[in-house]
């Protein structure tokens, strides 16, 4: 039996009716996103601290967690990273992030926590989407393993663990958070 696919559309889809539910738009279709479980929400949270008083000292643009955007106008797609830094280039300094959804902009970095809801095919799938849109690198925080997935590239990854220091450099030039500090409350 065939299938009929619908023609794409620009037009975004409604959101989830419940104004709680976090969702992604991925081929033009709503997609609810599973809530991260409350250690990885807190390791998204204390990156968001990390960087935020940095990136603002420094004037080089803006850092925001769960926030949904806009990454591939053509296909519809909408992503939100647990944390994302959008530079000055992109959206600059003095101008407020939209009052929208979905913030039309790709951001410089994306970060995402695993979360015992996200399998690896998911999280390669956003690596891959977030290059082909331009976003520069991507961090993928493994809270289990104790260890942050550097991607430079789809194909560059390096791999730091408690007792490396994650350098933001070229983006961040001068952040330096030491892995130890990141999952410090951590117990096996």
């Amino acid at each position: 039996m065939a299938t009929v696919t619908p023609p794409r559309s620009n037009i975004a889809p409604a959101p989830p009716a419940n104004g709680d539910t976090l969702y992604e738009v991925v081929d033009g279709q709503v997609v609810e996103k599973a809530a991260m479980g409350a250690y990885e929400g807190e390791l998204a949270s204390l990156l968001v601290a990390y960087l935020l008083p940095f990136v603002k000292s420094h004037k080089l643009g803006k850092v925001v967690g769960e926030v949904l955007f806009l990454i591939d106008r053509d296909l519809n797609l909408q992503r939100r990273p647990d944390v994302a830094f959008v530079s000055d280039a992109r959206w600059p300094y003095n101008r407020n992030a939209p009052q929208t959804a979905a913030w039309d902009v790709v951001p410089n970095l994306a970060i995402e926590v695993n979360s015992p809801t996200n399998t690896g095919n998911e999280i390669i799938a956003k690596v891959d989407e977030y290059f082909r849109a331009g976003v520069q690198h991507v961090w993928v925080v493994y809270p289990k393993a104790r260890a942050v997935y550097v991607y430079e590239s789809p194909n560059e990854v390096k791999i730091l663990r408690v007792g490396n220091t994650l350098d933001g450099a070229p983006l961040l030039p001068g952040f330096h958070l030491p892995l130890a500090l990141l999952f410090e409350e951590q117990t096996d």
